[in-house]
């Protein structure tokens, strides 16, 4: 049984007569999938909005109505443009033994070891990997964590992550997760001690130029 669940009666009011269903607190639905035909229901707007806000975009959600149970992800939202109340969803009921895409968010704990001590700084890829898997396994998110890269260069590629068994991840594997890169003004410190390592002298207000620095800003 997926984790959230939702009620929702069949809706025989269609076109601009679903207006008078908004005025009234019910939210007009369609659901359908690849083994399911288009079906109207209508659902409390309350209900619908806290189960949206908890499942979002990546997790089941069990709809029910007097006859039929579906297994569904939420696809489509509108919102009014100015005031943002929900206008109509539409629900993909899955096929729980076919394979589907979505869009997981990538989500980052703890702390790299060497950004904690200052001695870099952490560049970042994407905010959402493209994953193909079975409905009933699907992933609400993927973790990566920080103390997983503790030096300076160290780095996480798509390559590198071990998801659950039968997830196949579509983006380019050599597309960087995270990576911790020395700072500006990191690099002009070491290029300063090197500087008077070698007896050389820097005047006040002058700086070595530095290869590659502004490269991280970009």
């Amino acid at each position: 049984m997926a984790e959230f669940q939702l009620s929702v009666q069949k809706r025989t009011t269609v076109g601009k007569k679903v207006n008078k269903l908004r005025r009234e607190g019910i939210v007009p639905i369609v659901i359908y999938g690849p083994k399911t035909d288009p079906a109207n229901y209508q659902v409390d707007y309350r209900t619908l909005e806290m189960t949206l806000r908890d499942a979002g975009g990546t997790n089941l959600i069990e709809i029910q109505s007097e006859d039929e149970t579906y297994q569904v992800l939420a696809r489509d939202v509108q919102r009014d443009v100015v005031r943002r109340d929900i206008l109509h969803v539409d629900f993909f009921a899955i096929d729980p033994n076919s394979r589907i895409t979505v869009d997981v968010p990538v989500v980052y704990i703890n702390q790299s070891p060497a950004v904690a001590a200052r001695k870099g700084i952490l560049l970042t890829g994407p905010n959402s990997l493209s994953i193909e898997m079975l409905a009933t396994n699907m992933l609400d998110e993927v973790v990566i964590n920080l103390e997983d890269v503790p030096e300076l260069n160290d780095a996480i590629y798509v390559r590198d992550l071990n998801l659950a068994e039968g997830a196949k991840i579509l983006n380019d594997p050599e597309e960087m997760i995270v990576r911790v890169s020395q700072s500006s003004a990191a690099r002009r410190e070491e290029a300063l001690a090197a500087v008077e390592a070698m007896g050389g002298e820097v005047a006040e207000g002058e700086a070595p130029e530095i290869i590659g620095e502004g490269e991280e800003e970009e």
